[in-house]
């Protein structure tokens, strides 16, 4: 799917760049799978914010998506493919032979009329989802379960892949986009392919319209504060890092660039062997 781009007539399409949605055969959801979207401003149940720079945006319907592909044996057809306002891969609108309807994440290569299946006989083909020890050592696959049974969780953002390295004791290894390299029971289920869009990385939003149709509103810098508003307020002229002594923070104080976040003794630890940034999971 390729992008479109634009003489620079005005400011706004100077560096703009929109998805032609040539994939798109459906323009309406289906109805009985999608629900209402409440707005909430970033704010909670007292009305206070807590999740700063929300508000406003285009009206949006939560697609209601099959990530646990727990149809087990039933082959269905697919009937279209969909755009999601609230994410990046397209949606694969699936009619299966019972008459029931479900949406999947679409994989790269899908499309409309193929069949698709899902349980331990599955062949091992695009859109088909197979537990891990199912699946053939090299494989591309997305939509990863971390849980037996509690549907895909990870790689399903548009153009995501991973690979299936090995399996041993239980367990298989797989590389994910971020390079980490991870333990995965082998009774986990997975979908065969990349997921699909995979252009979406070239979109430039080009102006700060587009950014306000996602609900997401403009904030000023912390550096650009008084010292009574923000850690990194206040100096005499312009200053890079809120004075050029302390480290940059958010405006309660922790560390907003470089300080860690992950817990050290975190559960799944055990099951990292290599972490993101190339080096071995030390275990404590």
């Amino acid at each position: 799917m390729p992008v479109k781009t634009f003489r620079p007539l005005t400011p706004s399409t100077r560096y703009i760049t929109i998805a032609d949605f040539s994939d798109i055969t459906k323009t309406k959801p289906e109805k009985g799978l999608v629900i209402t979207r409440k707005k909430t401003g970033g704010r909670n149940h007292y009305g206070r914010v807590t999740s700063r720079g929300l508000g406003g945006g285009h009206k949006q319907k939560i697609r209601l998506v099959d990530f646990k592909r727990n149809k087990h044996g039933v082959e269905a057809t697919v009937a279209a493919i969909e755009y999601d306002p609230m994410r990046s891969a397209r949606l694969a609108l699936l009619q299966y032979k019972d008459g029931e309807k479900r949406y999947i994440i679409a994989p790269a290569g899908i499309k409309v009329g193929g069949t698709i299946s899902s349980g331990p006989t599955a062949p091992p083909e695009i859109g088909n989802a197979l537990p891990l020890k199912a699946i053939p050592v090299g494989l591309a696959i997305h939509n990863i379960e971390l849980t037996p049974g509690h549907g895909g969780q990870v790689v399903r953002s548009a153009g995501g892949a991973a690979t299936l390295m090995s399996r041993d004791e239980g367990y298989a290894q797989i590389r994910l986009p971020s390079g980490e390299i991870r333990k995965v029971h082998e009774e986990c289920y997975a979908t065969i392919g990349q997921v699909g869009n995979p252009e979406h990385e070239n979109v430039i939003l080009g102006k700060a319209g587009r950014s306000r149709h996602r609900g997401i509103r403009g904030i000023s810098r912390g550096v650009a504060r008084n010292p009574v508003d923000h850690p990194n307020g206040g100096g005499a002229g312009k200053s890079k890092s809120g004075g050029g002594w302390q480290q940059l923070m958010s405006p309660w104080g922790k560390i907003a660039k470089g300080g860690k976040t992950r817990l050290k003794y975190k559960y799944s630890n055990r099951f990292i062997i290599v972490r993101r940034n190339g080096r071995p999971m030390k275990l404590k």
